[in-house]
């Protein structure tokens, strides 16, 4: 229930933040407008002793927001990437956050998996072992399979996290709505959507046979991806509270030096971490949406190797062609293109000004691009696109929110790996690549043979559509509908269609 019960919900959460002097910062963080700093400070400091206390060797914001349990740990992660809403400084903070809640007891995930798979633990695993990673939604065990010895892992569901998630998320929804009422300016943020992105990233963490079928997926579109691997799912032994797959052996990729006492190139693994998400996010339009040290492994033969599905984007080919022009307009620095194709995807109000739009975006790119290559960030070009877009009525894209986040996590770990990395002449040969085969003439022949296709299905219908709209151009015309004889004649022009199209695709 998204009601005003959850007002309780709010108190506890702003006495958190005034008990561990985390509420300045963060309404100072995000420039929060007079009505929500009133509201902030009336629903936390009279109430400061009933807030929770935290670990108070963390700063001010981590300790509250690691006190107030893991859907606010997931949250701060997710606001750790919107450098547009929490500002520079607080979203660098954030970005240190890790779940700090420690592993449930091995006795009850053996329960959960015994309950999930209706069958005894030593019936399908010759041994099971206490959890080696443990998350703020499920943990990891170490197992091999009774049938053939392999060795797997085995995420387990927190007992009782779905409930807990989804109280803390209800009262996300009534402080966004809080948010947009008392404060205009930041409906253009679309603070409510932001939650609802953030529910069905959590959605879909939450049901493991969900993360099954995405990893299911990410494992079939990648299969032909040199020296990349995604770890094999044994459905069988998958549920909605338990997922079993390959177990992955390498190195984390967090752990530099140990990639380098290995001799693997740190310098080419920060170019392949940038170049596998863009293939996969132009190419596929499916991609790892969670691409942090964490979830990132180097096998000994040097693969990348990709870990926890829980969160993995989505985007249609029309927003891949317009994510891919922008970012080769920024690229070659043809502005005027870029501002272009933001009126052309309405992103951008239709009354504003292209020139001046375009200008504008010169203010951003050209300071970014005259600095050291090694500099040129596209995190930060993102940042200062945001307040561009602001300035010219652009609202928050929710379709976008992951791709754009999931860049800058990207490119934070790529910058670890090799801080000397140019982001954009690394990019530049998979984008040139994308347009040259999505957006070009190759592109428009490609289109207008998928447009024919999809017409042709039509054929046997033609008839009975071109006498429905002919009789509602002229009523006074058409008195009846076509003989049976104009019937055959549209049946077989469609058939024929159908065929000409079919040879020309067998053709190709």
């Amino acid at each position: 229930m998204r009601g005003p019960h959850n007002i309780w919900r709010l108190i506890r959460t702003g006495a958190t933040f005034e008990r561990t002097g985390a509420m300045n910062i963060a309404l100072e963080a995000v420039n929060a407008p007079k009505s929500i700093r009133v509201t902030a400070r009336f629903l936390g400091w009279p109430f400061k002793w009933l807030g929770y206390k935290g670990d108070i060797t963390q700063p001010p914001i981590l300790r509250a927001i690691s006190a107030l349990g893991p859907a606010y740990i997931k949250f701060g992660q997710l606001l750790s990437t919107r450098p547009d809403i929490v500002g520079n400084k607080l979203s660098n903070e954030l970005k240190v956050l890790q779940d700090r809640i420690p592993p449930f007891p091995r006795e009850l995930a053996i329960k959960t998996i015994v309950s999930e798979l209706k069958a005894p633990l030593d019936s399908i695993f010759l041994n099971f072992s206490e959890p080696v990673a443990a998350a703020s939604i499920a943990q990891v065990h170490k197992a091999n399979l009774k049938s053939n010895g392999a060795e797997v892992a085995v995420k387990v569901l927190r007992p009782n996290i779905a409930k807990a998630f989804k109280r803390d998320i209800d009262a996300f929804f009534f402080a966004a709505r809080v948010i947009e009422l008392l404060s205009p300016s930041a409906r253009r943020l679309r603070p409510t959507d932001v939650i609802a992105h953030f529910d069905d990233v959590v959605k879909g963490e939450l049901d493991l046979m969900l993360e099954t079928a995405a990893g299911s997926e990410f494992e079939t579109t990648t299969s032909h991806d040199e020296k990349f691997q995604v770890p094999h799912i044994h459905w069988h032994l998958s549920s909605h509270s338990v997922m079993t797959l390959n177990w992955a052996e390498g190195i984390a990729l967090g752990n530099v030096t140990e990639l380098d006492d290995a001799g693997h190139d740190l310098s080419d693994l920060a170019e392949r971490i940038i170049q596998t998400f863009l293939k996969h996010a132009l190419r596929d339009g499916y991609f790892h949406a969670d691409m942090h040290q964490g979830n990132l492994k180097v096998a000994e033969n040097g693969d990348l190797i990709a870990l926890d599905f829980g969160i993995m984007g989505r985007i249609d080919e029309y927003t891949r062609r317009v994510y891919a022009e922008i970012i080769m307009g920024f690229i070659n620095k043809n502005y005027k293109r870029v501002a272009e194709v933001h009126f052309e995807a309405g992103y951008v109000p239709k009354g504003q000004d292209v020139d001046a739009f375009a200008q504008a975006l010169r203010a951003v790119g050209e300071p970014i691009f005259g600095e050291d290559a090694s500099k040129i960030s596209m995190a930060k070009l993102l940042t200062q696109l945001f307040d561009v877009t602001e300035r010219f009525g652009m609202e928050t894209r929710t379709e976008l929110i992951l791709l754009q986040r999931t860049m800058v996590v990207v490119e934070g770990v790529a910058r670890s790996l090799d801080p000397n990395i140019n982001m954009w002449k690394v990019a530049k040969p998979i984008v040139e690549n994308y347009i040259k085969e999505n957006i070009g003439p190759k592109a428009f022949f490609k289109d207008f043979i998928k447009t024919m296709q999809m017409l042709s299905r039509f054929g046997p219908r033609l008839p009975a559509i071109i006498d429905t709209l002919t009789e509602k151009l002229d009523h006074s015309v058409i008195e009846k509908p076509y003989s049976n004889k104009t019937k055959l004649f549209w049946c077989g022009v469609g058939s024929l269609l159908t065929v000409f199209l079919a040879l020309i695709v067998y053709s190709i």
